[in-house]
């Protein structure tokens, strides 16, 4: 059986990707910044936590959106590499052992958007920024 009318459905599923994705980070965003869910975390303003809760906020925000997601996907990329070598790795090189796998899944994932685009389900698409 052939599996090939399933393609048709890849733009879609990659608009998904990007929305769930989003959700999800953005959550580390409101966690930060806005104490919500509630954790004993406080970061002091225009430190590094604090600074990747904006990023992670409205970054996420915009992914949601499907806004200026190419540029955007690249820096939260960027900031989820940094994160994992900056906090996860100096506690040990192994993922599963270090806490880092979420941070090593999102900088993939970005980065995948960074080149795969929005998806057809984005503001960038219906400005015809794809």
């Amino acid at each position: 059986m052939s599996l090939k009318f399933l393609s048709r459905y890849s733009p879609y599923m990659l608009s998904l990707l990007r929305i769930v994705s989003a959700l999800i980070f953005m959550a580390h965003g409101t966690q930060k910044i806005l104490g919500f869910p509630a954790s004993d975390m406080n970061p002091g303003v225009m430190s590094l936590p604090w600074i990747a809760g904006i990023m992670e906020l409205v970054g996420g925000a915009l992914l949601i959106l499907g806004l200026f997601t190419r540029p955007v996907a690249f820096l939260l990329s960027g900031l989820m590499a940094f994160a994992y070598w900056m906090v996860h790795a100096p506690q040990n090189l192994f993922p599963a052992l270090n806490g880092g796998d979420a941070a090593i899944l999102y900088c993939f994932i970005f980065l995948y958007l960074f080149f795969a685009g929005p998806g057809p389900i984005s503001l960038d698409a219906k400005a015809g920024r794809t």
